[in-house]
């Protein structure tokens, strides 16, 4: 049976400087989703990658006496490095400095000119390098931009985009698929702060810098970040006017573009307009994910409470970082991190729960069964509840979450079964069942134990992927497919493997004072 396309992106990183913990966890909640659907038998394309043009990436370069694509060479190094140490599995990593990329944008723009969607006019205002940005007064705040540098003022020729002659088919499509924006408070954002007034033409070119993609019927112009970078997720799947390639026409639409909240009107507003202009179908659904924060408060360079992906893998060990980031960020509303919640989230769930289950199943089996797991299944379940029954309804609940990209809400179903199956050790009491020699029961018991964790480690490929090989060769099991958790019962009669430890317990104390020293 042939697979069912499945295309997830995430915003691309902005290669000015090296991404913080909030950046990184895009891309490891699109991770945990391309990995999932490919588990249930998705064809997936997952895309992520870096935005290499624009003023403050050549002033940066200029600062460090490198020439531009240098610098971005360096920085885009740096964020794949990071993307590849915490297991993100894309299918592609695009760069907008690729030549192909520049092609095709310089062909977009061209259309767009030809058939008066673009059009030559003056631009005027405050303008913010860090930013990026023209600001409207509403937007400066004691003479400063949101970034907090000091506006200039600036007059240049730019090329326009009309956003208004798009503006109704846009609402149109926004109220006919209540699913293109997701979760609902960011659409009601959308529908009400940005879409209740005429929009104004959005500026799409330059002329103060140099760095990005010539306009080609107006070399002076450079082409601005709303048509280069948002172009990205069609050009990296091979979009192009006259030959779109394979991959473009099974992938696109995107099943879903997963974005910050802080750039949903780039998203929902630019990227639909210029997609509408160009006669292209529009993504199914944009979610804008919420943030991570510091002890409450939003992570900034200036204030000094910015967590960087190295250090906590240093200090907690990849996937202690994923399931933190998967398991507390939630749906709709803002997350929280700090290094006492990471220590106590490795201990409670991870060390206490899931490595405990691991490291006491294993222990037993060899104590009271000299490391053989007899398969045994008895119709009538002697103890308060059936792991059996908690396994099996899991498919329907994770799947259903995943789909509505509930991810931490999904790997909430997977540890309370982890905490089910450690409660369930304390009912059946196996030391007792050994010491009364009640061998059918201690069978029962210790084969359900050992198959709960088998398709809980099935499960945990998608979200802590090194967790769930080390739980597999634990097992010695090679059943990891997804179609054995559909049943309870694929893990043979056969000696099981070697017990590790799966994460360490932290002393909070000690722990603290070895990460901030």
């Amino acid at each position: 049976m042939e697979k069912k396309p499945y295309y997830i992106s995430t915003a691309i990183a902005y290669a000015s400087a090296i991404p913080h913990i909030g950046n990184v966890y895009e891309v490891i909640l699109a991770d945990a989703i391309a990995r999932y659907k490919r588990l249930t038998g998705f064809d997936v394309y997952f895309q992520t990658g870096t935005d290499e043009h624009g003023q403050k990436i050549e002033n940066k370069a200029k600062q460090q006496d490198l020439n531009p694509q240098a610098y971005v060479d360096m920085i885009s190094g740096e964020i794949k490095r990071i993307y590849d140490l915490v297991g993100v599995s894309y299918d592609k990593f695009v760069r907008t400095s690729d030549p192909q990329h520049k092609a095709v944008v310089q062909k977009i723009f061209d259309k767009l000119l030809k058939q008066g969607d673009i059009y030559l006019g003056k631009y005027e205002g405050w303008y913010s390098i860090a930013d990026e940005a023209f600001l409207g007064d509403d937007e400066i705040v004691d003479g400063k931009g949101p970034s907090g540098d000091i506006p200039v003022w600036m007059s240049e020729d730019t090329y326009f985009l009309k956003l208004s002659k798009y503006q109704q088919r846009l609402l149109k499509h926004i109220e006919e698929n209540p699913e293109f924006i997701q979760p609902e408070s960011r659409k009601n954002e959308v529908l009400q702060n940005f879409l209740k007034e005429e929009l104004p033409d959005l500026s799409v070119s330059r002329t103060s810098f140099k760095w990005g993609i010539p306009v080609l019927a107006d070399n002076k112009h450079i082409t601005y970040v709303w048509i280069d970078a948002l172009s990205n997720y069609i050009t990296g799947i091979g979009y192009d006017l006259e030959n779109p390639a394979e991959n473009f026409k099974k992938f696109w639409p995107a099943d879903v573009h997963l974005i910050g909240k802080d750039i949903i009107r780039f998203h929902v507003i630019y990227w639909p307009i210029i997609l509408m202009a160009l006669g292209v179908p529009l993504p199914k659904k944009i979610f804008g994910h919420p943030w991570v924060l510091v002890d409450k408060n939003k992570m900034s360079k200036s204030v000094g409470n910015t967590l960087y992906t190295d250090k906590l893998v240093q200090h907690f060990g990849v996937d202690a970082v994923r399931y933190y980031v998967l398991h507390e960020i939630p749906y709709a509303q803002d997350g929280n991190i700090t290094y006492e919640l990471m220590i106590e989230r490795t201990n409670s769930d991870l060390a206490n729960t899931l490595g405990n289950l691991v490291n006491r199943t294993i222990g037993m089996i060899n104590k009271y069964q000299e490391g053989m797991v007899y398969k045994v299944q008895l119709d009538q379940e002697p103890f308060e509840y059936a792991l059996r029954d908690k396994c099996l309804a899991l498919e329907a609940k994770v799947t259903k979450l995943m789909d509505e990209l509930k991810v931490g809400d999904a790997l909430e179903e997977l540890i309370s079964v982890a905490r089910a199956a450690n409660k369930y050790i304390d009912l059946s009491e196996p030391w007792n069942l050994n010491k009364n020699g009640e061998k059918e029961k201690l069978s029962h018991v210790l084969y359900s134990l050992v198959e709960t964790i088998r398709v809980l480690a099935v499960y945990l490929q998608a979200f802590i992927p090194t967790t769930a090989a080390s739980i597999f060769e634990q097992l010695d099991s090679k059943d990891k497919d997804f179609e054995t958790v559909k049943s309870f019962g694929y893990y043979p009669e056969q000696k099981i493997g070697t017990a590790k430890v799966l994460f360490e317990r932290f002393d909070p104390v000690k722990k603290l004072n070895e990460i901030i020293g």
